[in-house]
């Protein structure tokens, strides 16, 4: 019942958004079905809790630690843009950006892509993971180009050529994965490719095939995580879409693609080839810190500046799982929390300071905090937990990587280490000029909602300073099931 709920809330959802989203009623529509979303997310997580792994309908679904705690996550980010997107859109369609149509399929498309994002992290056959992650390509392509002005469309089409050019190699090496799996398990069909049976065998499967098939999967998933050099779309994707759009991109779509990657990892790390998925991703996560450190230096606009920023932190998490180990995957887990809660409120708080300036250049929009105490100093804080200054979660999550990574890759360590220190100077001199200082913006037609900021930025601090033992027994939970 309550993954019917959990999945059935947005599925319908979006149906009926895509008829009546253009009803005064849509956004208030919105937030009830999302709202309904979280309550299911909550439901499942006390089952899981109380009973452990659990699987159904025909074992097509499964819940465990990692899987479970994501959902409560991505639920409760898919809750608070909903009520962010009340004010946010109407607004926009008061500014004569959006139109009545393009109303009705942004709140369609959007419980879409969240049904999407449920499905993936919920499903255990690996090609339905595979399903639901193109299905979210589909949709977020649609979600970019909604203003249909010449930059937007040109950024939906970049990203749907290169995620999908990613997304072919992950059915490729999702066929790998079914090649290797058919000689263990036997002619079972598509059941060959549940995640669950796959992973009690896979100290018998092939390893050069599982190896090769994980390289596939981390290339075509990486692309959605964002890792360099399959990052392109990202910084365009954000900067062309509707504020909360690009806050589910960051705070959403890049957990579960990693999401992914990671359950592949714990596949490959019971093979022959246990130290391929590691390297791989160290490397990966290692070039993806270093280059988007250099390239927030040279963003003009303030969401592609939080975009490399995603591309950075991302990088971090992946590296941090390629590092594994008790400490370090809890540290990339809470690191993925922290970067969602704080990344989706910096782009809440970055859509109504567009809004008010008229423009996302940055050296167009001065005294924040005066023009707008609320917005300013928000997007201040933010940028404070972001880079990660003590004490938010941040700051904990990164502590905990370099203290594994001084212990088991001091090589590594100077490296986290200066390309860190680069962003931390590329990101707060560019807003602090922002937040402060004389101002000539005018104010917003209404009062911009900032409770899901806040709620958030305190999420974050608490957990810079003290996780729940509740909390934190899921944490480890789930980063002991990664290995």
């Amino acid at each position: 019942m309550a993954l019917l709920l959990l999945l059935g809330f947005p599925l319908l959802g979006s149906l009926f958004l895509a008829l009546a989203g253009t009803r005064l009623w849509a956004s208030v529509a919105n937030i009830l079905i999302s709202l309904g979303t979280f309550m299911g997310g909550l439901w499942l997580a006390a089952h899981v809790i109380v009973n452990g792994t659990w699987i159904t309908a025909g074992q097509e679904f499964f819940l465990d630690s990692l899987n479970v705690f994501l959902v409560v996550l991505t639920s409760f980010i898919g809750l608070t843009t909903s009520f962010f997107s009340r004010s946010y859109m109407r607004v926009e369609q008061e500014h004569g950006r959006l139109g009545s149509r393009q109303l009705r399929l942004y709140y369609g498309m959007f419980q879409l892509f969240m049904f999407t994002m449920l499905l993936a992290l919920t499903t255990n056959n690996m090609g339905i993971l595979w399903v639901a992650m193109e299905g979210a390509t589909l949709t977020t392509v649609l979600l970019v180009s909604l203003y249909r002005t010449p930059a937007s469309i040109e950024a939906a089409w970049k990203y749907f050529i290169l995620s999908g050019v990613g997304i072919a190699q992950a059915l490729f090496g999702t066929i790998l994965l079914y090649l290797a799996a058919e000689k263990i398990l036997g002619n079972v069909g598509i059941s060959a490719l549940l995640w669950t049976h796959l992973n009690q065998v896979k100290s018998r499967l092939e390893p050069t095939v599982l190896s090769l098939a994980f390289v596939f999967l981390l290339v075509g998933y990486g692309t959605k995580v964002g890792l360099v050099p399959l990052h392109n779309w990202l910084p365009d994707a954000h900067a062309e879409g509707p504020a909360p759009v690009s806050a589910v991109l960051s705070g959403l779509l890049l957990n579960v693609a990693l999401y992914a990657v990671v359950r592949c990892k714990v596949l490959v790390d019971g093979s022959a080839y246990a130290g391929l998925a590691p390297k791989l991703m160290m490397g990966f996560g290692l070039i993806s810190v270093t280059v988007a450190a250099f390239l927030l230096w040279r963003q003009k606009d303030i969401k592609r500046l939080f975009a490399y920023s995603s591309v950075e932190h991302m990088g971090i998490a992946t590296f941090a799982f390629g590092m594994g180990g008790a400490i370090a995957n809890f540290a990339a887990l809470l690191q993925m929390t922290v970067h969602s809660l704080t990344k989706s409120s910096l782009f809440f708080t970055v859509g109504h300071a567009a809004q008010q300036a008229g423009t996302q250049a940055m050296d167009r929009i001065r005294g924040l905090a005066n023009a707008n105490p609320a917005v300013g100093w928000s997007l201040m804080i933010g940028t404070l937990a972001i880079i990660g200054m003590p004490p938010f979660g941040v700051f904990a999550s990164e502590f905990l990587i370099f203290l594994t990574a001084m212990r088991e890759y001091p090589w590594a360590t100077p490296i986290l280490m200066g390309t860190l220190s680069v962003a931390f100077g590329a990101i707060f001199l560019r807003v602090q000029e922002m937040v402060w200082g004389e101002t000539n913006l005018k104010p917003l037609s209404r009062t911009p909602l900032m409770f899901p900021v806040f709620l958030q930025l305190a999420m974050v601090f608490l957990l810079g300073i003290y996780i729940p033992h509740d909390l934190s027994e899921w944490y480890r939970a789930a980063a002991k099931l990664i290995g």
